[in-house]
């Protein structure tokens, strides 16, 4: 079976790149996928699939049944949506839309998902029961996945597979992570209320730029000193806005910041943890404050039997010599782990660097570009896990 899918993926090779670079070139904004959605709906139906649009507001689900009697349905997402990035690598199928791009991969994602999609309708009576494809939208603001669960995706679900680029591993290569593969990424605003006065008389002012200075500096060193260094915390501060004018001195600061984490315990602790810096800080100095934070996406943790799964259809596929068993998490964000609340699932890496380049810019960046013949890596290591999962009723 193992090359029967690889047959079927080569084959497809030349149409896989066309649609990626089709995708590439129209990107669209989380919540604004409607072109991306209208084109993966055609493909999916073109291939037999039964397609639901407007699922999540505009990401798409294709289902496509097997011929055996496995009741377990096995689910593969992927995501669609772009970032506002002007894109800077000067390809010839480079975004056509002004300050928008996939700098994430998406575009990646969405081909290898319509691929595997395309390779598994062609051995669909070799599959034990249900395959359902999610085609994500707005991944980049941590949304769309809730979307899609409350509009029903994960109904029924036993277990999900996803897929993410990664430029730091050679095209051809598999990266697999067992565990915690992301971090959970919350969203914290600190607010700092002091008093106005004259920029040349500070003692009779609270000068609320300042303290959050204090503030911000107290956070970072907390960190190093009171954080366990093998519990890892990422807090960055990305925005500050207050003051009127140069010469008067500003009453109210606003904080606006990203923390990341890997583990459950200490995520609970570090709402608490940061009010009490922030609190001791503006009233040594006779500030007032508040603190909101909000809890984003979890972390993303991969079932062990499903990582094996991932592993050992890569190694088949590819050798084990193209699999790498990640030792570092990421402290990167992914919705991914919003469907692990109602199913376990695993993601893997898909190596996209190019071997010969001295630097692969990561991901983000104006000038990210993948090696395309990534595309049939990725596209064979699901279709071929996918088969694995109906031939291993064992796996949840």
């Amino acid at each position: 079976m193992l090359t029967q899918i690889k047959d079927l993926s080569k084959k497809l090779a030349p149409r896989l790149i066309e649609i990626r670079r089709h995708i590439h070139s129209h990107p669209e904004l989380s919540g604004q996928e409607y072109q991306t959605s209208a084109f993966v709906a055609g493909v999916l139906s073109s291939s037999g699939l039964h397609v639901q649009e407007g699922v999540g507001k505009t990401g798409v689900i294709g289902e496509l049944q097997g011929n055996g009697s496995d009741e377990r349905l096995l689910a593969i997402r992927t995501d669609m949506d772009a970032l506002p990035i002007q894109e800077r690598t000067g390809l010839e199928y480079a975004s056509r839309a002004e300050g928008v791009m996939h700098a994430c991969g998406h575009d990646v994602h969405t081909t290898v998902g319509l691929g595997t999609a395309m390779v598994l309708s062609q051995i669909a009576e070799e599959l034990g029961g249900k395959t359902r494809f999610l085609f994500q939208p707005a991944e980049e603001i941590a949304q769309g996945a809730s979307w899609m669960v409350k509009d029903g995706a994960m109904e029924k679900v036993s277990a999900i597979l996803g897929v993410h680029v990664f430029p730091s591993i050679p095209a051809g290569s598999i990266g697999v992570r067992y565990g915690a593969l992301t971090a959970a990424a919350d969203d914290l605003e600190i607010i700092i209320v002091g008093e106005s006065g004259h920029g040349a008389r500070p003692h009779e002012a609270i000068d609320a730029i300042w303290i959050a200075a204090q503030v911000i500096t107290a956070l970072q060193q907390a960190i190093s000193r009171t954080q366990n260094p093998l519990r890892p915390v990422v807090l960055s501060i990305g925005q500050i806005t207050g003051g009127r004018a140069p010469n008067v001195i500003a009453d109210k600061v606003r904080l606006l910041g990203t923390v990341r984490s890997l583990h459950p315990e200490t995520r609970a602790n570090l709402p608490n943890w940061i009010e009490k810096i922030v609190a001791n800080v503006c009233h040594s100095f006779g500030a007032k404050y508040q603190v909101n934070y909000h809890q984003g996406v979890p972390s993303v943790q991969n079932d062990y039997a499903l990582t094996q799964l991932l592993q050992s259809s890569a190694e088949e596929a590819w050798s084990s010599d193209r699999v790498q068993v990640l030792p570092e998490s990421s402290l990167g964000a992914e919705d991914f782990s919003v469907y692990l609340e109602h199913a376990p699932g695993a993601m893997f890496r898909l190596g996209v660097g190019y071997k010969d380049r001295i630097i692969n810019h990561p991901l983000h960046h104006p000038e990210f570009e993948v090696d395309e013949s990534a595309i049939i890596t990725g596209v064979v290591t699901m279709a071929y896990a996918a088969y694995k999962y109906w031939q291993s009723p064992q796996i949840a």
